[in-house]
């Protein structure tokens, strides 16, 4: 029977990556893989790793990505980047979104990809971060990078909060009773083995921040939806 795994927040860990998918997933390309954005920043390989995933989906395997706001934070400062090239003498409002962006893992990024100004980023990698989903639904399931505003009545319009959001209070009649899958905010290793267990929770989170050097932290995970697996490959980039 063909196997549905969900992946987070990979962030250039690229060997983790590699070691969780072939060696403890080793998915055939009947199964399906469903990754929850933050492909780059912190870690050392944002572009291995892209280059890795598209290669597999190339080359028949069922691959599909959703944005997480570090795609969006490289798309706005890059954008952001060549409209000041544009403007006269570069004089227009202070360059917020890369500033941030570099503070929070843009720099390893782009030496990842060989490149000391944003302005020379492959444009090839800004249109498939363009393209990413922001949500997907499956039979049981709701797949997103963050979350959802459910203080609003059209929850799927609101991009921001899929991207952003840090929490978030359920109203099971706005995703017709099904379960949020979501990454974004590292949680620890116990708490996400306790909502999957348990089953009473409307959402189980999976990142458990594979940069982050701390007791219950420091793993990429992978989740089996149908057999309601837990995989856990601890971090190889550090």
């Amino acid at each position: 029977m063909p196997q549905q795994w969900v992946i987070p927040d990979t962030h250039g860990y690229l060997k983790t990556l590699r070691a969780l998918l072939e060696e403890q997933i080793r998915p055939s390309k009947f199964d399906e893989l469903y990754f929850l954005g933050d492909f780059i920043d912190r870690g050392p390989d944002s572009k291995g790793l892209i280059d890795y995933l598209i290669q597999l989906k190339d080359n028949g395997y069922q691959l599909r990505f959703l944005k997480g706001n570090h795609e969006e934070w490289c798309i706005k400062a890059y954008e952001e980047e060549l409209q000041l090239k544009k403007n006269f003498l570069g004089l227009k409002k202070p360059n917020l979104p890369k500033a941030e962006w570099m503070r929070y893992g843009g720099k390893e990024t782009l030496k990842s990809f060989k490149v000391n100004n944003l302005r020379h980023f492959p444009v090839e990698y800004i249109q498939w971060m363009q393209q990413l989903e922001y949500y997907i639904e499956l039979k049981e399931y709701y797949l997103v990078h963050a979350g959802f505003n459910f203080e609003t009545d059209s929850i799927f319009d609101d991009k921001y909060s899929m991207l952003w959001i840090r929490d978030f209070k359920v109203d099971p009649d706005k995703i017709n009773h099904k379960t949020i899958i979501h990454g974004h905010v590292p949680v620890s290793h116990e708490f996400i083995d306790f909502t999957i267990r348990k089953g009473i929770y409307p959402f189980i989170p999976l990142d458990n921040g594979v940069y982050i050097k701390k007791k219950g932290f420091g793993n990429l995970t992978a989740f089996e939806i149908k057999q309601r697996t837990l995989l856990v490959q601890p971090s190889l980039d550090d």
